[in-house]
């Protein structure tokens, strides 16, 4: 399975992006699908991730209310909606992809990962 993300720019504080992560070479509907960060100098970070049915999700504290994570089956696409973005956002976003039996499940680690999306918030 490959992982292709995009949507990865920079954004001044206040503003918003929306990333996208293609999934091609496996079968998507058996992902569980999630969103991690890396900031300059620090570990990677679980941001969101969202179940095989995408009716369940969960996020790390500092990004509720803010980020949105959803899924459409038809384009192999994870997406992650970006608002009210922060300097403290600034990181470089991967999306992440397990296969898992429960389709109701979300998770914070994972198998497979893309090469990532370079975001920048400027103050």
């Amino acid at each position: 399975v490959q992982l292709g993300e995009s949507g990865g720019g920079t954004v001044q504080a206040g503003g918003s992006l929306r990333l996208s992560c293609e999934v091609t070479g496996g079968t998507f509907s058996e992902y569980v699908m999630g969103w991690f960060r890396q900031a300059p100098g620090k570990e990677r970070e679980f941001v969101a991730s969202i179940s095989r049915s995408g009716t369940f999700d969960e996020y790390e504290d500092s990004v509720k209310g803010r980020f949105t994570i959803s899924r459409d089956s038809a384009k192999n696409t994870v997406y992650l909606q970006m608002t009210t973005l922060k300097t403290a956002d600034t990181a470089i976003y991967s999306c992440a992809a397990k296969e898992f039996m429960l389709v109701n499940a979300t998770l914070r680690t994972f198998d497979h990962w893309g090469q990532g999306t370079q975001v920048t918030v400027s103050s």
